[in-house]
């Protein structure tokens, strides 16, 4: 009887770890219209059915152009940019559950929710947003995700 439990155990464990080694693989994912990471790190990773977006930029890859004037067309880039990386992974805005924006002047937070509304729907991602002394590149703002499919 004591063989029955633990074979029947370690069978368990056996499921448990190979189902943890699926859920915890990991994949790198790429939108060749969103702008190249400019560091060691990938435009966002999916884990199981959990796609975490690093940082956008206002970066245009079609002009080579980094917006620095203009909050909300700034805003809009980014938000273009995660656009381009979730449509990579199969998602969209709708799959997005979280958000994290970093803004070089909290003054200009409501030019940032304008264009930032514009992309969700109820029930809103959780998010919050921070102000920084600064940001690479010299952008204004920076926003990244977190999205489940």
């Amino acid at each position: 009887m004591l063989n029955i439990r633990v074979e029947f155990f370690t069978n368990n464990i056996r499921f448990l770890t190979y189902y943890i080694f699926l859920i915890m693989k990991k994949q790198s994912i790429q939108s060749a219209q969103a702008p190249k990471p400019i560091g060691p790190y990938s435009q966002a990773v999916l884990s199981g059915n959990t796609l975490y977006i690093s940082g956008q930029l206002p970066y245009n890859v079609e002009s080579e152009f980094l917006i620095t004037t203009d909050m909300s067309h700034a805003t809009k880039q980014v938000m273009d940019n995660i656009a381009a990386i979730l449509h990579a992974a199969d998602m969209d805005f709708s799959h997005v559950v979280k958000c994290s924006i970093f803004v070089t002047d909290i003054s200009q937070f409501a030019e940032v929710n304008a264009v930032y509304f514009n992309y969700f729907e109820a029930p809103f991602p959780a998010r919050e947003t921070i102000q920084v002394a600064a940001l690479p590149m010299g952008a204004m703002v920076e926003i990244s995700a977190i999205a489940v499919k």
